[in-house]
Order: C-alpha cells, then structure tokens, then sequence
C-alpha cells in the first residue's frame, strides 16, 4: 500500500513560518488595565450609582466652597424680611431672623459632612485595626476582641451617643467622635469575617513558608484582598453618619447654635412647620438627598467589588 509521500526537510509546515524559517508575526499583547481603573469604569456602567457619585460630589464641593457659593453669611440677620416664603432675592426663603435659608443649607452642608468623614475615619481607622488582629491571629486575641465589641453592641447606637455626650458634652467635635465610637464594632466585625476568608489562602501561606514577618503579611496580602467589603461598609457608614449628626443636632446635642447644621435648622423649623413650611422641608431635603446618594454608591460599590457580579458585569450581563 502506497502512502503519501513526505513533504521535503525544508518545506514550510503550517503556523511555523516558510521555508526561509521565518516565524509568524509577534502577537501583539494588550495592556492589563489597572484594577482600580476597570472598578471605576464598572461603576460609570450603572447609571444609578454613578450618578449618585456626581451628586455626592457636586454636595462635597459645596461644602469645600461653601463662603464663595453661599448668597449671604449663616448669621445675617434681617428682620424685615423674617418668614418670607421662597422667590427669587431668597430662592428657599427665610427663618424666623430673616436669614437666608439657602446660605445657611450651603453652609450646613461643610459641618453635617465634616462630622460624618471625621467620624467614619475614627471608625474605619479604629475597627479595622481591631478586625485585623482578631481575624489573623484568631484563638484568645480574636475572644477578647470581639467581647469588647460585643459589649459594644449591647446598647442601641443612639443612646450609646447621646451617653458618649452626655460626658463629653456637645459640639461637632464631640459628635464626631461618639458617632465614631458606635460605628467601630461594625468596621471590627466587617473587617474579622473578610479576613477570617483571606488568611488561610495559598498565596498567604505561601508567603509565610518563606519568612514574611506578620506585619508584611497584614499589609501586603491580608488588608489588600480583604478591603471590598470594607470599602463598602464605609460607603454605608457614611449615609448613616450624616443621619446621626442630623439626629443628635436634632436633639440638641450635636452643632450648637449659631452654627448652621442641617438638624439643627430642622429643630428650629418644627416651631413653624405650619406657618413656614420652608424652614423644615429644604433642610430635610439635603439630608434625604446626601443619605439617599450615600447608598447607592454603596450598591453599586458591593455590585463592583464581588467578584462574581464583576464578571457579570465585565461580561456585559450575560
């Protein structure tokens, strides 16, 4: 039986080159996208969270440029003109001293923020540190840690507060800090059950097996890959921050006057809710706005940063 008969030494064989032993083109590689790149390109895709960013942005901006776009200052009093209803010299009216209520939600806007970052910076700073050592080093550190915590969750955020000021005494200052204390076991609980997951992964103990020290591998493999829960939490954190200055202010116990802060300007507004409905709806419009943005990005944050949501996402949804 015949068979075909062998193709020459020199001769060409398919996806090897020519016979002049020429090699196919070089394939051309594709940069891998930074991954903090591809995250905000998979935001920018959900319409709801991102534009909940540009609110929340055109809001911080605000309040960083609260003087130059505020009409007037947050104290000027004008009797003449108390209790006008809103038009276009006073576009949300004015309060019972004739001041100008959108000056003074412009200028709120820089304290009711500056408490809420203040106070989930103690928070996140604090609770992470906590959740880290007791989620890698686990046994008798992790017991001791969470009790505390625990205890910690004992009592309803509010009253824990309101405590923390009864102490302390009132001020932004202060409200900044008891917020931040409540809001730490949350951070401690979020960060210990991300690392719980992460500690025991190849690359971690493959880094151990060859001398990384502790801190290395807290800094290097633990906290990065642990922190999309975290950053999420904080997103989350935040909405609920302004919510509580704006509840404490409420009570009295947060901004004290004459300093203009969304809860306080509802509390001095419920006295005239049925004559100047403006004092209470405009303030109460900021928060419900700030708090709404708030939580949406967190969404879209805990859309992006799970993996398989990503995919989904990356793949178009299919």
């Amino acid at each position: 039986m015949t068979g075909q008969p062998l193709p020459p030494p020199d001769a060409p064989v398919a996806g090897q080159g020519d016979a002049k032993g020429t090699s196919p083109g070089p394939t051309t590689l594709r940069p891998v996208r930074p991954r903090w790149r591809e995250t905000l390109g998979l935001l920018a895709r959900n319409p709801t969270a991102a534009t909940a960013t540009l609110v929340l942005i055109g809001i911080i901006l605000m309040s960083v440029f609260d003087e130059t776009l505020a009409p007037q200052g947050p104290n000027e009093i004008d009797v003449a003109d108390r209790l006008q209803s809103p038009s276009w010299s006073h576009p949300f009216g004015t309060d019972d001293l004739g001041r100008d209520i959108l000056s003074r939600v412009i200028l709120g806007a820089g304290v009711s923020l500056r408490v809420g970052f203040l106070a989930v910076g103690i928070a996140l700073v604090i609770g992470t540190l906590i959740g880290l050592l007791a989620g890698f080093y686990g046994r008798w550190v992790d017991d001791v840690l969470m009790r505390i915590m625990d205890m910690f969750f004992a009592f309803p955020a509010v009253l824990l507060a309101i405590a923390i000021l009864a102490v302390r005494g009132p001020g932004s200052g202060n409200t900044a800090l008891a917020i931040g204390i409540v809001y730490i076991p949350i951070f401690a609980r979020v960060t210990r059950a991300s690392v719980l997951g992460v500690r025991e992964e190849v690359y971690v103990r493959a880094s151990r097996s060859v001398g990384a020290s502790d801190l290395r591998l807290l800094t290097r493999h633990v906290l990065p890959n642990a922190a999309p829960p975290i950053i999420v939490q904080t997103s989350i954190s935040l909405a609920f921050a302004v919510l509580a200055e704006a509840a404490l202010s409420f009570l009295g116990l947060g901004t004290q006057p004459p300093s203009p802060s969304w809860g306080l300007m509802l509390a001095e507004g419920r006295g005239f809710i049925d004559l100047a409905w403006w004092l209470a709806f405009f303030p109460g419009m900021a928060i419900f706005l700030t708090v709404l943005c708030f939580n949406l990005l967190g969404d879209g944050l805990r859309d992006v940063l799970d993996p398989k949501q990503r995919t989904l996402m990356a793949g178009g949804g299919r």
